[in-house]
């Protein structure tokens, strides 16, 4: 397991902001050496602390589409049955678990409202889910 210290935490802060960012700006910015913040970043890829680098486009820019988060309760010990089930959604875009009433936190996409209520059936089918409450995500603020 990767032990992050203060360099590590601020060129992954860097990086959330903008994960284009050449080594040669990161460098600077954290004022070491460029060798310094490649051997950081290969390390921290090696040890699975950072899967990727990616962008973050606004969800409201997106073309269309559906966004909800939905909280589901899961029978005794059946949570890594169900989910390892989850996780072969393709529209399920994140999955959280939690404490609380709710064992998961799951947030959906899917292209319509066709597509949602599908999800949804697929979601709740699930042997081992019990309850579930989903709210659409109208807007970001």
């Amino acid at each position: 397991m990767h032990v992050f210290d203060d360099l590590d935490r601020s060129l992954i802060a860097i990086l959330r902001e903008d994960g284009r960012a050449p080594v040669s700006k990161l460098a600077t910015i954290l004022g070491v050496s460029r060798a310094t913040v490649q051997n950081r970043l290969d390390r921290l890829l090696e040890s699975g602390a950072v899967l990727g680098f990616t962008i973050r486009a606004r969800q409201d820019h997106a073309d269309g589409g559906v966004r909800a988060i939905m909280m589901i309760e899961v029978t005794g010990q059946s949570t890594t049955a169900v989910i390892r089930r989850l996780r072969g959604i393709p529209e399920l875009l994140q999955l959280h678990s939690t404490n609380g009433k709710w064992d998961l936190v799951a947030e959906l996409g899917a292209a319509s409202l066709t597509d949602f209520d599908r999800v949804l059936r697929e979601v709740r089918g699930v042997e081992g889910i019990t309850n579930s409450e989903t709210s659409i995500l109208l807007s970001s603020v």
